[in-house]
């Protein structure tokens, strides 16, 4: 299914360097991030979202983080995210966007961690507000 709407192609973009808070020391184990990273590979896999793995995304104190962006649309970061449950939350999250016909991920239907892990939103780089 594709899932270019008006706001063009989603892409996911993933922190793979953040830690959860029981990630062990070291170097040797996966971290949290990079296995948040491969769950929404997994949960994209059948659908025409794109996954990014980033090295940062500078919300370290409320990792794990993501984005979600489209061209000529706002892009939305998340943090507070869990490595196994949100792979899915952060497409079904994709799709919203990419289909929205005015470039905002609507509310409805976000899954409830988008909702709440909301950090920022971000308008795209030609907006232009008229302000009073």
């Amino acid at each position: 299914m594709s899932e270019i709407g008006l706001a063009g192609r989603a892409r996911v973009l993933v922190c793979i360097t953040c830690r959860a808070a029981t990630d062990p020391p070291g170097d040797d184990a996966p971290r949290a991030g990079m296995i948040l990273a491969e769950a929404t590979a997994a949960a994209a896999s059948a659908c025409d979202i794109s996954v990014q793995r980033i090295r940062c995304l500078g919300n370290c104190s409320r990792g794990l983080s993501a984005a979600i962006r489209c061209d000529d649309s706002w892009t939305y970061v998340f943090g507070g995210l869990e490595p196994t449950r949100d792979g899915p939350s952060l497409v079904i999250g994709a799709r919203l966007l990419a289909l929205a016909p005015d470039g905002i991920m609507p509310w409805r239907g976000r899954p409830e961690s988008l909702k709440r892990g909301l950090i920022a939103r971000v308008p795209p780089g030609n907006f232009r507000e008229e302000l009073p």
